[in-house]
């Protein structure tokens, strides 16, 4: 049989060694605002992200003729640079939205969609754009390759700032709530509810606290392999007792 592996515990309060299985608890700071207003906000600015597209393309098309003496090309840019800014500002109401009020993990790929929101209407506030002017038979190759990378260049802006690099799940603020003990690492994106846990076998140090103080550094879902490991336990305390007659 293995041999347990033998980790270095460091407290996340107060950066010493802690022993092994001790594990501190305290109280979950509660997230406040309105999730609701928030995705309202977020959703009305990708509505306008979407309209400066459509105008973008109409005005470097020349589809849309307004302040003719400024080149079409130059107008077409502008309206992308609003765009962009409406998918960013979006996409950071909606992250807010999602760390009031978090999509659960059981679902993985509802959870998946849930906090990519802001990349997914990234890529429609600007992957058209850049099709429509490419096959644009009418455009002059100068419009095309400067409204083309400009148009690629605002979509991995706004992409990399609507990604949520620390999304929150329903479950990690209920152990929060509840003051539970976890573990981590320094590198790792999920904490851990036991120190055992077959993720963290490769790991030499790890970090524990609060599930709270896991999440405020940025751990903010659970490990798969504890939760199911959770579930279990607590479905054999809850299971009925058989009694055996003789």
């Amino acid at each position: 049989m293995a041999e347990k592996k033998q980790h270095k515990i460091v407290s996340a309060s107060t950066g010493e060694a802690v022993k092994p299985g001790k594990k501190p608890a305290s109280s979950a700071v509660q997230q406040t605002g309105n999730a609701t207003g928030l995705r309202v906000g977020a959703f009305i600015l990708w509505i306008a992200a979407i309209a400066f597209e459509v105008l973008a393309i109409a005005l470097i098309l020349e589809k849309l003729l307004v302040l003719p003496q400024i080149e079409p090309l130059y107008k077409g840019i502008a309206a992308l640079v609003l765009d962009a800014v409406c998918v960013i500002i979006g996409s950071q109401l909606w992250k807010k939205a999602n760390h009031i009020d978090p999509a659960s993990q059981k679902n993985a790929l509802k959870f998946w969609l849930w906090n990519n929101m802001g990349v997914i209407v990234s890529a429609i506030a600007f992957i058209p754009f850049i099709v429509i002017l490419l096959t644009d038979k009418k455009a002059d190759g100068k419009t095309k390759a400067i409204g083309a990378v400009a148009a690629a260049i605002l979509l991995a802006v706004s992409g990399l700032a609507s990604y949520d690099w620390n999304p929150l799940s329903q479950e990690a603020v209920a152990e929060a709530a509840a003051g539970t003990g976890v573990y981590w690492t320094e590198h790792g994106k999920k904490f851990h509810l036991y120190e055992d846990c077959q993720a963290l076998d490769r790991s030499e140090t790890l970090i524990t606290g609060s599930a709270q103080e896991a999440i405020d550094a940025g751990k903010g879902t659970i490990c798969k392999f504890c939760e199911k490991r959770q579930e279990k336990e607590l479905a054999a305390a809850n299971a009925p007792a058989v009694s055996v007659e003789e």
